[in-house]
């Protein structure tokens, strides 16, 4: 176990920041292409880079999470609302 004592709050935490970091990124996060350019673009300021960057960390920690819960018996919620 990771040490989180309550998944559901932390990962509300978590989504919380990383839709934070896709808005300033202009980056839709129902859209996996928009994410990989993302990723793939290095801006020419540091304050640009950053923001991708933490997008990229922050995802990367919501895998690992939605690992452990999964491992828990638990089923975490989806980061983006899915279509009707």
């Amino acid at each position: 176990m990771s040490g989180f004592e309550n998944y559901r709050e932390e990962l509300a935490n978590l989504d919380h920041e990383i839709r934070h970091y896709a808005a300033v990124c202009g980056v839709d996060l129902a859209n996996r292409g928009e994410i990989e350019a993302c990723f793939m673009a290095h801006h020419d300021t540091w304050a640009g880079d950053k923001a991708r960057e933490n997008l990229h960390g922050l995802l990367i920690l919501r895998i690992k999470l939605e690992s452990e819960m999964l491992g828990e018996g638990m089923v975490p919620p989806s980061l983006v609302p899915l279509a009707d």
